[in-house]
Parts: C-alpha cells; structure tokens; sequence
C-alpha cells in the first residue's frame, strides 16, 4: 500500500462527488439502541462421496467447517447484552459477552470458538476483545462470494478493536454524510509453518452521501491489513529470525511508510514496508426504492503499491445485488440476487522493478516473501476463498515456492440467490465458474476451470418450541479440485432469553 492512498482517496470522494439523495420520509429516527444477538444449539452432520467437503460447504463459514468427511458438529452460541444506563428505554451505555463452541468428530476431531468476546457499547460504538465474527467491505456478505480481502473464510483473529457498529452520523450534516469505522490490533496463531509470534493490524473507514432513506445512496472507503513483528525461519529477517518490532515499527506498519528503525531492520525492510500490507479501497451505489433495494460495488485490490501507479486497476471484486422488501406469498419466490465478478490476473503485469511505476508488477496476491506463509489463519484464506491455500491444490498443481498460495490469478463469475418455496421454505443457492492461472512465477498449465455449487434449504418446525431443519447439496466439478458431490443435514433450535 502507498503512504496515503486511501485517504486521497477519501479525499478524492468529498470533493468531486455531489451530496446527491432524494429523501422518501423526512421523519427522525427515534434515538434507540438495541443489540441484535444470536442464541442457538445446532447438530450438524455432512459427507460426501470422497471424504472431502464439497467448496460451497466449507467456505466461507469461519473456518468452522473441516475440510474433509464425513464428520458430525455440535455447536452452541450464547451471547448477552446489560444496559448500564439509567435511562433503560435508550439503553445507551450497555455491556455484553458471547461465545460460540464449535466441536467436530468422527474424521476431523476438534473444538473451536469462532466467537469469544467481551464487548463495551456506548450508542453505536463499541470496544471489544477476543474473537467475534465480522464482515468488512462494501459487498454482499450473504450469498456473495465473499469479500476480496475479509470474507469470513477463517476462523476470527483475537483481537481489541474499537469502532462503530453501524453508520453514524457526522455531526453538523443532518444526516446526509455518515460514516462506518473501526481501529484493532490482534495475534495470530503460533502454529503456523513459518512465522511466529505474529502480530495483525486492521482498520476500516467508510463513508455514506445520502440519508438511510435517501432514494440513491454513495459510498466509499477502505479497509487495511497488516501482519508485521514475530520471527520467521527464513533469512529476510534479523537475528534470530526476529522481524521489525517494537513502537516505532508499530506506527511504520499502521501508516505503511516505508523503512523502519532498530537492529532487526534489514535491507528487505528498509526497502519495502514494515510487514505485509493488503486491503481493497471500495465504491458503491444504493439505489433504494418501496419495492427493491439495488446495489452495485466494486473492491479494488492493493499490496504492493501497483494501484498507485494505477496499474492492475482492473483487478477487484465486481458485484452487483437486487434485494426485494415484500413478500407477495407466491409458491415460489426469489428475494435476493448477487451476481459478482472477481478478477486478479493482472497483479500490475509479469514485471516488476523497484522505483519504476511502469513496472511495478507481480504483486503475487496473498503472498509475501517475509511473511511466507502468507494471508491465511489455520490454514485457511483469511480474503477470498478463491485464492486457495496451496494444500487445497497441491494434490495436482505445482507448489509455488513455498507461498501461502500457489493460484492468485483468478477470474470468477458468482450467482448467489435466495428465496422461498411454498410459503414456508427458505432457500439459497450459490453457483461459482472460476479459471485459475496460478501465480506469475508458476503458471498453471492450460488454466484449470472449476465449478462449484450448492442448494441449501431450511424450514421451521412446529416441534419442542420450534425447530429448523437444514439441508445442503453441493458439488465441485472442474479441473482444480477433486470431482465431489457432498450433502449437510442439520437441526437448529434458536433460543430467547427473553
């Protein structure tokens, strides 16, 4: 990322976009702020017909879901929020905590905690420390593909970060400018095959021209990732493997300025960027009418400085959602509809020579030559999950050095729909058709095509209070990975504390 990109480019957005918006209702939202939460106990239980998950099974579940099968998961969410306030009806200073426990048997044996929090909100912000699932980036988070840098593919990161929970305004704009933020900084695990003690750094920053009723509303903003600090075995480090650390290397990392300072700074560092840096800057419209809410986006990528120099301006995550606000009772109905677009062959070009922006390619996605093993998280993509890790496909393509990846030069074309069948039925499908090229430095031959698809149905059932039983048929048919047809069957009962 170049020093002071995305905040040209916020910049950018003040001043040459129009406060555009036609409000529908010029009624203020009454002052009241609640907290949804989700309490449940669910059994779930999934196989295939070659003892590995089908694609759309497995990703994007917050790593939850193992990889191979058969296997049966019992999970549990609790989560709770007090109010602290005298004023109860306003609730604005409230305290909360939740966890989610997740255990896997039979062929994959182990317990997680996608979510394990404690929370502080004081109206629409909150602090928070430990693991909580969260979305970032303007895009569909449903039955979209997932976002190109956050997608909920991984387990959440530990982490304390405070922000916004949802788009507050800024003062003095009667609620045409809002904007959506958050500041954290975690660790990830000691497990992984290269680093250790690794340090993360995250933050987002969004902005809104419209009021929420606005007939056409406009966004923009940015989110920024980092891994810095820890060792590593590999000889692009200090003594000891000891990567750039301390305070100074701290605010070097958070600004993505280039050198360092300190002993364990080394001609890698003083040339580069204090860790590895990785984020998208995001547009998007809302058009909003009674009937139907539409929105385009477009996530532009950036790593290693190509986007400033406007190369590989091309790549990004391309979506498009129409979402329907009523239902007219038919026997069947769709009320959501994504369709994206995902391209990362560019990278800036097969060329890349230090200081000249002509030719500042092969940003090589994901990867990074200090922190080897890359943008992932118990081995798992932390970004989108069509940038694999290379032990999703190294049963028949070339490992790529030894990279997180070896296949970060994507182009995919993604259906997401919902909706309902007889009334009573919720249903979604997600249908992906990707071609993968592999990295710049190791090429796939003849670049693989992959299909992915998955039906999911669900309905509530009058039974012990009410139950909802779940099913999933999927398959993966393609050249990437293994040819696999697999199902999921669950029970859910959604619990009330109230």
């Amino acid at each position: 990322m170049h020093e002071g990109t995305p905040m040209r480019f916020l910049l950018f957005i003040l001043l040459t976009v129009p406060f555009i918006g036609f409000s529908q209702s010029e009624t203020k939202e009454p002052v009241i702020y609640s907290d949804s939460t989700t309490n449940y106990a669910e059994f779930v239980g999934m196989g295939s017909t070659n003892g590995y998950t089908p694609f759309w099974i497995q990703s994007n579940q917050f790593g939850i879901v193992p990889k191979t099968g058969p296997n049966l998961s019992a999970r549990v969410g609790l989560e709770h929020y007090w109010t602290l306030s005298e004023n109860k009806t306003r609730n604005e200073l409230r305290v909360g905590a939740g966890v989610e426990a997740v255990g896997n048997f039979v062929q994959t044996q182990n317990f997680l905690l996608p979510q394990a929090h404690v929370t502080l909100r004081y109206k629409n912000w909150e602090l928070f420390v430990g693991r909580k699932k969260q979305w970032v980036g303007l895009a569909d988070s449903t039955i979209g593909s997932g976002s190109y840098a956050w997608s909920g593919n991984a387990l959440p990161i530990p982490k304390i970060s405070l922000g916004t929970t949802r788009f507050v305004a800024v003062p003095l704009t009667k609620g045409w400018l809002s904007f959506q933020a958050f500041y954290s900084d975690g660790l990830f695990e000691n497990s992984r095959p290269i680093t250790s003690e690794l340090k993360f750094h995250q933050k987002a920053f969004y902005l809104r021209i419209g009021k929420p009723h606005s007939l056409l509303k406009l966004y923009g903003g940015f989110n920024h990732q980092v891994q810095w600090g820890g060792k590593t075995k590999i000889p692009l480090a200090g003594e000891n493997g000891q990567m750039p650390n301390g305070l100074s290397n701290y605010f070097h990392a958070v600004i993505g300025a280039i050198g360092g300072s300190g002993d364990d700074i080394t001609h890698f560092d003083s040339t580069s960027r204090i860790g590895n840096h990785l984020g998208s800057i995001d547009v998007a419209a809302e058009i909003e009418t009674y009937e139907n809410s539409l929105l385009f986006y477009k996530q532009f990528v950036y790593e290693d400085g190509s986007l400033f120099y406007m190369k590989g301006i091309v790549d990004g995550l391309y979506g498009a959602r129409l979402k329907r606000k009523n239902s007219y009772g038919a026997n069947f109905e769709i009320m959501e509809a994504v369709l994206e677009f995902l391209y990362t062959k560019d990278q800036g070009g097969d060329d890349f020579v230090l200081g000249d922006g002509k030719r500042r390619g092969r940003d090589n996605y994901f990867n990074n030559q200090q922190v080897r093993d890359g943008w992932g998280y118990f081995d798992r993509t932390i970004g989108t999950p069509f940038i694999p890790p290379t032990s999703q496909t190294k049963w028949r393509w070339p490992n790529y050095a030894d990279n997180f990846t070896s296949n970060n030069r994507v182009m995919m074309l993604h259906l997401g729909l919902k909706g309902t069948l007889f009334r009573k039925i919720e249903w979604q499908g997600k249908f992906s058709f990707s071609e993968n090229s592999g990295a710049w430095l190791e090429k796939f031959e003849g670049d693989p095509r992959q299909f992915s698809g998955m039906i999911m149905m669900q309905s509530k059932l009058d039974v012990l209070g009410g139950l909802t039983v779940k099913g999933a048929y999927a398959a993966d048919i393609g050249d990437l990975y293994r040819k696999t047809y697999g199902f999921m069957l669950g029970v859910r009962k959604d619990i009330s504390f109230y």
